[in-house]
């Protein structure tokens, strides 16, 4: 019987238990830092396509939309990217820049820093949709359109109209919890890019020579160019919702445009509590209503400042 000689090193302990393969990664302490939107954002594929994502969301509230009118999509893609601070302005801004025809390479940091050294912008927010027109023809050697008076009546059909031309509009709105238009007084203030449109219209008002059917919904025609005339000029166009992308999802967003218009013409004030959290920020004279409210940008790709 052989005995272990107390000189013998005790033997090692066993390995631990492998972890189990659904635990999921500890996240760095620049990770915890980030909002939710951002964390999730940074872990998600973009669903790229001028129409892909849009047949997704349209085949998701088909129900939704009214079987006694001929509806047409017309987008064109912009890329996302989420917003670091307060700069859904900057973020709809360089999501729109890439419409641009020719194409532009527009870095954000260039975006960010021309805003901040023209005193546009103090935290990355724009309070001033003029500013907003400004900004972008100097990065992006455009002609920017502001639009004021609200986005009803002849405003609407011209941004319906622009967006039919596969060129960007810049809207302010009251951002819900869920990305989508609210009315909360401007305290909730966000900026959108919208890059396309569904126009819901009577039967045979738009020539089948300037449609197409969509190969995966029956129900849905598409534009066949930018060159076919918008029919938003006629009494046909019924119903009226824009694409549109925010810096706080990788995804499209489908909204009514009396929503959007809703959301638009309330935006009154500053969050209080942003207001007096000590952070400097930029107002126009007059405040947010001054510098928000009813207003957008129509940003004309095609065409360059002389």
């Amino acid at each position: 019987m052989s005995v272990d000689s107390p000189l013998s090193p005790p033997p090692p302990p066993p390995p631990p238990p492998p972890l189990p393969a659904s635990c999921p990664p500890i996240p760095s302490a620049s990770a915890s830092k980030k909002k939710l939107y951002q964390v999730i954002a940074s872990h998600s594929t973009a669903v790229e396509g001028n129409h892909t994502e849009a047949r997704l969301l349209l085949s998701h509230r088909e129900s939704s939309f009214r079987k006694d009118l001929q509806w047409i999509l017309v987008n064109t893609y912009v890329p996302s990217l989420i917003q670091d601070g307060p700069q859904c302005g900057l973020v709809a801004l360089w999501m729109a820049a890439h419409l641009w025809q020719p194409q532009l390479s527009v870095d954000m940091d260039t975006v960010v820093q021309t805003a901040l050294s023209r005193g546009y912008t103090a935290q990355g927010e724009m309070f001033s949709a003029e500013n907003m027109a400004l900004l972008a023809e100097e990065v992006c050697g455009c002609k920017a359109e502001l639009l004021s008076g609200g986005l009803r009546d002849n405003n609407a059909a011209a941004v319906i109209a622009h967006l039919w031309g596969r060129q960007p509009v810049l809207i302010p709105y009251d951002e819900d919890f869920n990305h989508e238009p609210c009315q909360r007084g401007g305290q909730r203030a966000h900026w959108a890019v919208a890059s396309g449109v569904l126009l819901g219209v009577d039967q045979g008002a738009v020539s089948k020579d300037h449609t197409q059917p969509d190969p995966t919904l029956p129900w849905l025609c598409l534009a066949a160019d930018s060159c076919s005339p918008c029919p938003v000029s006629t009494t046909a166009v019924k119903e009226v919702y824009i694409l549109a992308k925010q810096g706080k999802s990788l995804r499209y967003q489908l909204w009514s445009l009396d929503n959007v218009a809703q959301s638009n013409e309330q935006l009154k004030e500053m969050d209080p509590q942003k207001a007096n959290d000590g952070t400097q920020y930029v107002l126009p004279l007059g405040g947010v209503e001054a510098g928000l409210a009813g207003q957008a940008v129509l940003l004309h790709t095609r065409t360059q400042t002389q």
